[in-house]
């Protein structure tokens, strides 16, 4: 049943710009929303910046300029790189806004009025990167438990938030699942947490020592810990206690109701996505402050509870933390001016278990695209329109039966249909689904195991390809059409089944999958998803390859040179994609050859053919059989020394430039009757040489 769906991001730090840590938790959070889309939910998507607090104060003042200043430019940042990695919030929040800040003090006023947020002097140890007091027994090796780092004692007064006396009812609400925590190990780790006595929380800092904050509103000698102003801010965004609307062009859930209406309709659907460092804040600082303010406004202790939070693992590199000091912090713009948004979308969705730690490696960036988008989903979409366009005059094929008439079309519709089949409760909270065994889509999306999705919807695309190569309805159409027609006819409608749960990932291309292979531009609800819905007769449409393949160059590390008075002392690395100025000259690979009058060029008979079929060569390495249309009565043989750099069923449906009239000739037993021309790209891999886009079978190169 559709539901509503709030999902919100960590509202980011102002001390740097964005990494790929951010740029992991707000893609997850944007394909969560697109999918709930797709279950038909009304979905609300909420990001922004943290821009208060002693960090932020810092680096400002190290840069000599104002801190609004360098919020506002560090905030630019942020909210710029987002619609680049095709992610759409619905709201970019900041926690200066003057919306933001009567939220905050309004709720602190009702707090100290109702007696929960108390005046105390206090003595401890304070962590300056965190803006954390801790305990003596809390220390590790003397250390700030949370970053291992240096921390200073510190004696003041402050004010503090009655948090302890919350302890009972929030480990509670864990336990009986009113608070849900994914994954649940991460849930056993709050329960620890609380398993301890929860102390009251230090919610302000004096002014004299910081002055970028929101003041408490009964005493202006403080500001906010910036914990405290930071966490109401998914509050804030959808109107609680009578928020003021975004002023930056975006609008509540419900523009015609009032911020109350609003929060009253929305907050008990609201989801957290957040990095695993910062739960024990969210999943303990803030029920029990929602917990007091329900209190402070005369309700239920429970009535404001969060409902979901989702603690994201760490991309690694080198299986080590990324961090400033170490030089490893990945620049998420960077990956995609190499390779493209979905190119970045679907790598962090393959590589990383939603939950769990996965390393990040640019290399196999590059693999996941080469492999899985390009070969995989865009030359199975390539060659199938290819086919329907050569043989159906582009019309989308009847179906000779509306059942599956081989053991691959059963295998397609059977996975199919698991993926399409409703889920229930009892679906989605199914340990079985973890595994490797394929979900219904559904049941992925609401148990928040967004992988299980992208690994689905792959596994149908391998499945389809598996129709291709084993139905070889390049093969059978000219003796059955029927038979080949069904062929072509289930692999297109399982391409816009498969496009339309992948949209999440792939908001682009999904949408030009489903108008090439017939079916519209836009995707359908998953509720109204359904085997046998393409239309016989709608046309398809060829155009350019999906997804751009991509070579990856492994960084060059310049050998140490003598100094001069224009090069450095220290070596210093070479850029991964130009030669290294020290690196000895790249030998010509093809010297120049002498040169030939153009009628000794007219003798060659190039043309630009079409793979039927592709095979392996029994007992070669290095050979594959090919059969390949070049416009003449039947289709020529010819063997292609490529099968190091392609797997035969990515050859199937592409156009090559072969040379025709090469004397034939045979080699391990077959005869082969031309040559098909290849470049050579890094690492000796083959390329083939193909036309800007498809053209007649047979057709001449001059």
């Amino acid at each position: 049943m559709p539901e509503r769906f709030y999902v919100t991001t960590p509202i980011y730090y102002v001390n740097d710009k964005p990494h790929i840590g951010h740029a992991y938790c707000t893609i997850l959070a944007d394909v969560a929303a697109r999918a709930h889309r797709l279950l038909g939910d009304q979905t609300y998507l909420l990001t922004g910046t943290d821009e208060h607090g002693q960090k932020v104060q810092e680096a400002a003042a190290r840069r000599g300029i104002d801190p609004q200043a360098h919020c506002d430019e560090l905030h630019a940042a942020f909210k710029a790189v987002w619609p680049r990695l095709l992610c759409e919030p619905d709201q970019f929040i900041r926690t200066t806004e003057p919306r933001h800040k009567a939220v905050v003090q309004r709720a602190l006023q009702r707090l100290h009025d109702r007696g929960l947020v108390v005046p105390r002097e206090f003595e401890g140890w304070y962590c300056v990167p965190d803006e954390r007091f801790w305990t003596e027994k809390e220390l590790q090796d003397g250390n700030c438990p949370s970053c291992g780092r240096q921390v200073v004692r510190l004696k003041e007064k402050n004010w503090f938030f009655k948090m302890g006396q919350y302890q009972s009812v929030l480990r509670d609400a864990i336990t009986s699942g009113a608070i849900a925590i994914h994954p649940a190990h991460r849930a056993n780790e709050v329960l620890g947490f609380l398993d301890k006595p929860l102390q009251d929380l230090c919610i302000s800092r004096p002014s004299s020592r910081l002055s970028w904050g929101i003041a408490l509103p009964f005493d202006p000698d403080y500001v906010t810990y910036v914990w405290f102003d930071a966490l109401l801010n998914y509050a804030t965004a959808i109107g609680f206690l009578d928020a003021e609307p975004p002023t930056d062009g975006s609008r509540w859930p419900d523009p015609a109701a009032t911020g109350a209406e609003n929060y009253a309709a929305w907050w008990p659907h609201v989801a957290h996505f957040l990095g695993k460092d910062i739960l024990t804040t969210h999943a303990v600082y803030w029920p029990t402050m929602l917990m007091g303010l329900a209190e402070a406004f005369d309700r239920p202790r429970e009535a404001w509870l969060p409902r979901t939070f989702l603690a994201t693992g760490w991309f690694l590199v080198d299986s080590t933390k990324m961090s400033k000091s170490l030089g490893n912090v990945v620049s998420p713009l960077d990956i995609t001016d190499r390779y493209g948004p979905e190119a970045l979308r679907w790598f962090v969705l393959r590589e990383m278990v939603v939950g769990q730690d996965a390393n990040f490696s640019e290399e196999a960036v590059v693999r996941r695209n080469n492999v899985e988008l390009a070969n995989d989903l865009g030359n199975l979409v390539q060659r199938t329109v290819a086919l329907v366009e050569k043989w159906f005059d582009g019309k989308v094929p009847s179906p000779a039966s509306p059942d599956p008439t081989t053991a691959s079309q059963a295998a397609v519709r059977e996975l199919a249909e698991v993926l399409l089949r409703p889920a229930t409760a009892a679906d989605v909270a199914d340990p079985v689904w973890t595994g490797d065994r394929p979900a219904p889509a559904a049941v992925s999306i609401r148990s928040f195991r967004l992988h299980r999705l992208a690994a689905d919807g792959l596994a149908l695309v391998g499945r389809l390809n598996e129709l291709i190569q084993h139905d070889a309805p390049f093969r059978t159409v000219r003796d059955n059409p029927a038979a080949a027609g069904q062929t072509l006819y289930c692999a297109l409608e399982g391409l816009r089944i498969a496009a339309t749960l992948l949209q999440p990932l792939l908001p682009s291309s999904a949408p030009e999958i489903l108008r090439r292979v017939g079916a519209g531009g836009s995707p359908v609800q998953l509720a109204g998803l359904q085997w046998g819905q393409l239309s016989p007769g709608a046309a398809v449409a060829s155009g350019a390859p999906l997804f751009a393949k991509h070579e990856y160059v492994a960084p060059v590390t310049a050998a140490p040179a003598a100094p001069t008075a224009t090069q450095p002392s220290e070596g210093a690395a070479a850029p991964s994609r130009v030669q290294s100025e020290t690196s000895p000259p790249r030998p010509d690979a093809n010297p120049a050859r002498p040169d030939v009058p153009i009628d000794q060029f007219a003798a060659l008979d190039l043309r630009v053919g079409s793979v039927l079929v592709a095979e392996a060569v029994p007992k070669s390495s290095k050979l594959l059989r090919l059969e390949i249309d070049l416009g003449e009565a039947a289709p020529r043989q010819i063997l292609s020394g490529i099968a190091e750099s392609f797997a035969p069923a990515e050859l199937v449906g592409q156009q090559v430039l072969v040379l025709a009239n090469l004397a034939p000739r045979k080699m391990m037993g077959l005869q082969s009757h031309g040559m098909v021309l290849v470049s050579e790209g890094d690492q000796g891999r083959r390329v083939l040489v193909q036309p800007a886009r498809p053209v007649a079978a047979g057709a001449g190169v001059r």
